[in-house]
């Protein structure tokens, strides 16, 4: 299968796509979301809310998957496979990789702040997924 080089990957990631995390139950069946990241330092920062299943699985079992593809007409996927660390809310970091995951996903900085703020009343912690595994494919 056609695979991209690190750099290829690294660029790609940068991108605002949309990722499926993949967790693990308590029954040990997968638990998927569809989720914004950012991907910075190596490492992807999602946000999630206490009460999401993601959060307790992650808590449970730190073991999390990831997979991001290009969409329509895009054939490149990545997937990451790795351990997840939780910023919990209000910790340190958690509102600046917040608001650092909203503003990749709106087009300017005044879009970014009212979503945010129309977001705001809901915690939210950060999942910071390490990789221990990378897989990618490019069928463009």
């Amino acid at each position: 299968m056609p695979e991209m080089n690190q750099s290829q990957i690294e660029e790609f990631l940068r991108a605002p796509r949309h990722a499926i995390v993949g967790t693990r139950a308590a029954d040990g069946a997968p638990q998927l979301s569809p989720v914004w990241y950012v991907y910075e330092g190596g490492r992807l920062y999602i946000s999630v809310g206490p009460g999401s299943a993601k959060y307790r699985n992650l808590k449970r079992d730190p073991r999390i998957s990831v997979c991001i593809d290009g969409g329509f007409r895009d054939y490149r996927a990545v997937i990451v496979y790795g351990t997840a660390e939780i910023i919990e809310p209000g910790g340190p970091g958690e509102e600046e990789w917040r608001l650092r995951i909203i503003r990749q996903y709106h087009d300017s900085d005044e879009e970014a702040r009212q979503y945010a703020e129309s977001t705001a009343a809901e915690p939210a912690a950060i999942v910071v997924i390490t990789p221990r595994r990378v897989l990618s494919q490019d069928f463009n």
